[in-house]
């Protein structure tokens, strides 16, 4: 026992040292790891900053977090500090300014969009690819209920609106109702992100709604805006680019005062080429351009 022992502790001396070494190994990789940034918000710039996470992760070993909920929920989390960067596809309003006065926000852009008068393939198929703004209004308040009055199929318009906290909403609110609060009594279903709009004008034969351009395809289709002049204004990118389409919006980053350098860096990623690349790819318009 007496050979045994010294032994013994001689091992249990070794394993507690690597234990210790491992231990400290451990913890200062974890304090040298950069910061990982979370961002959430509107589901419009999402894909943009999600495609530009991806490979910014791969250059910098930085980790990012990007979750969707709306432009308002983007916002109310970076002001109350669950967030590093809110995305919104609309401006801060004056009452969450007012919500969160001893903050200072700054508003950065970082690609351009438009929001799309969205309807079935069947009734763009049929005849209906253009309507004014008064027509679009005589639907959400419910004056107007079948397709029939604007020469297409005798068919129930089948209304999709989204929840009041979205941008998309009330860009299209703000400028079909005139008010982005504006109540719909025509509404038949009310949506969340751009996906599930999306899903359910593409499963109705009859629908209506509104997506961000980025959006569109061969089963919902931009309308075309007839203006009072009887210009009509297609939902094309050289009309997105040059404003004249409605709808044509900035695509909005937000941060606050105290944002962490981590966060910064991702800022810079998204306005530099790697990150415009993105917004690009993700169908919007880069705000270089």
């Amino acid at each position: 026992m007496s050979l045994l022992n010294p032994q013994l502790g001689l091992i249990r001396s070794s394993m507690f040292k690597k234990s210790i070494f491992g231990l400290s190994a451990f913890i200062l990789a974890a304090c040298s790891a950069p910061e990982a940034v979370n961002v959430s918000g509107s589901s419009t710039v999402l894909p943009a900053v999600s495609l530009a996470a991806d490979t910014f992760v791969k250059e910098t070993g930085i980790s990012v977090v990007v979750n969707a909920g709306g432009s308002g929920s983007g916002f109310n989390q970076l002001a109350e500090g669950q967030t590093d960067i809110g995305m919104m596809s609309r401006d801060i309003t004056a009452s969450e300014l007012e919500k969160f006065s001893a903050i200072d926000f700054t508003k950065i852009a970082i690609g351009r969009d438009a929001v799309v008068p969205t309807i079935s393939s069947e009734i763009y198929e049929a005849g209906v690819q253009a309507l004014t703004l008064a027509q679009i209004a005589d639907i959400y308040s419910g004056r107007v209920d079948n397709w029939v009055e604007f020469g297409g199929p005798d068919r129930a318009i089948f209304a999709v609106d989204k929840e009041a906290s979205r941008g998309t909403r009330q860009i299209f609110m703000g400028v079909v109702m005139g008010n982005p609060k504006a109540e719909t009594p025509g509404t038949d279903l009310v949506t969340g992100s751009n996906n599930e709009e999306q899903t359910a004008l593409t499963q109705s034969d009859s629908g209506i709604g509104m997506l961000s351009f980025a959006w569109l395809n061969e089963d919902v289709k931009g309308l075309s805006i007839i203006l009072d002049d009887g210009r009509v204004i297609a939902p094309s990118l050289e009309n997105i680019r040059n404003g004249s389409f409605p709808f044509v919006r900035d695509l909005l980053v937000i941060t606050r005062s105290d944002m962490k350098p981590t966060a910064q860096q991702f800022i810079d990623y998204l306005l530099g080429p790697e990150g415009q690349d993105a917004v690009e790819q993700s169908g919007y318009i880069q705000v270089s351009k």
